[in-house]
């Protein structure tokens, strides 16, 4: 007698008992189809140019706009949420400004490889039982997945852009699995903001135009580990200590307090490492940076990037003993990094001390854009 086929019902079931046996919080299913309204947003976000110098964006927005041109085939999107909530409010960190904030998602592990694998083994039970196609997304494919997640149940999308869960808050990593299989769709969860605009008003740099639309321009996370040129002027005081990412507008979310801390030790602080003191990052050359932070987030954004939002950092500190890591920079070899170490010298010295350095560097200045940041870093710092 040949095996039965599992019913629909019965395949949803297995996938949230072998979701929740590999450690994955949050599992929902939604039906695959194209949303104009979706593809209408995404057009309006390009063209105003709010995705700054994320390229890709642009690029595969055709495809990322509707999620059956990645599979025509594919019926069900299979979402699955991780939960990386923090024991302690990200927040705190901000006045203790001898340290570089380093976002509560790039502290551990890389996300994409810890979540991934969970859910490669999630597909594999399922496309053995179901007889399905499978194939598994972590934020690598032009596929939008918050609005997916949305529809699945999984939470909603904030006013911050970003989803919230009743469950988890703001703190979710999320993955798909999409998959022939026709499963029955869970209810789209509610958008439960209500007049509630934490999010907002904490952004330092006003990032939000309005509720649910973000400005990646303006956005520290983005600014911070994305951006490849300079910061620009108007956002450096802002940043603070922040060296990558910024997790304001998700740690004021009042539904962070459902959240339990994440059970993941591998998202962790590397190492048992928290924020590293500035001292430690403007001590970094390249292999000790890699070494550094080998196997999480921040190594992919390179020690370049790192080091000018640590020079940043340095020069909002209000700490002179920082001045003698700094001034090496200005002989470095990204044009990147010089720039900021002239910002930030400028910052922690005093008039004199300052048109000695401008008299002694300036005119030695090989690169147009770093020597065009010696005038305005000047102006700029004492503003």
């Amino acid at each position: 007698m040949s095996q039965s086929v599992p019913l629909p019902a019965d395949l949803k079931a297995l996938l949230r008992r072998e979701a929740r046996a590999l450690g994955l919080d949050a599992i929902g299913f939604a039906r695959l189809h194209r949303d104009d309204r979706l593809s209408e947003r995404l057009k309006y976000f390009l063209a105003a140019g709010r995705h700054g110098d994320m390229d890709w964006m642009e690029e595969n927005a055709d495809r990322r706009g509707d999620p059956l041109t990645l599979w025509p085939d594919a019926q069900t999107a299979i979402m699955i949420g991780q939960s990386y909530a923090p024991e302690d409010n990200p927040l705190d960190a901000l006045e203790t400004r001898d340290e570089g904030i380093i976002s509560v998602y790039a502290k551990g592990r890389d996300y994409h490889d810890v979540v991934k694998k969970k859910i490669k083994a999630l597909a594999r039970a399922f496309a053995a039982k179901s007889g399905e196609d499978v194939k598994v997304f972590v934020d690598t494919a032009p596929l939008m997945e918050k609005p997916l997640a949305a529809k699945a149940g999984l939470g909603w999308q904030g006013k911050h852009t970003n989803l919230v869960s009743r469950e988890h808050g703001s703190w979710l990593f999320l993955g798909s699995i999409l998959t022939t299989a026709a499963l029955e769709p869970d209810a789209p969860e509610t958008d439960h903001c209500g007049s509630c605009q934490r999010c907002l008003d904490i952004c330092p740099t006003k990032a939000f135009p309005a509720p649910y639309q973000l400005d990646a321009r303006r956005c520290l996370a983005y600014l911070s580990i994305e951006h490849r040129g300079h910061i620009p002027a108007e956002f450096r005081k802002p940043m603070g200590n922040r060296v990558f990412g910024c997790d304001d507008c998700l740690a004021v979310c009042p539904w962070n307090k459902f959240a339990e801390v994440t059970t993941e030790l591998r998202f962790a602080a590397a190492g048992g490492k928290g924020n590293p003191p500035l001292a430690e990052l403007l001590a970094l050359d390249d292999a000790a940076f890699r070494v550094r932070f080998a196997g999480t987030p921040v190594k992919r954004t390179g020690r370049n990037r790192v080091i000018r939002n640590a020079l940043i950092a340095a020069g909002n500190s209000a700490d002179r003993s920082f001045l003698p890591l700094v001034l090496p920079f200005l002989k470095d070899d990204s044009p990147l990094v010089r720039a900021m170490a002239v910002w930030s010298a400028r910052r922690l010295m005093d008039e004199a001390e300052a048109a000695r350095l401008r008299l002694e560097h300036e005119p030695h200045e090989s690169d147009p854009e770093v020597a065009a940041e010696w005038t305005a870093a000047f102006d700029e710092a004492t503003a």
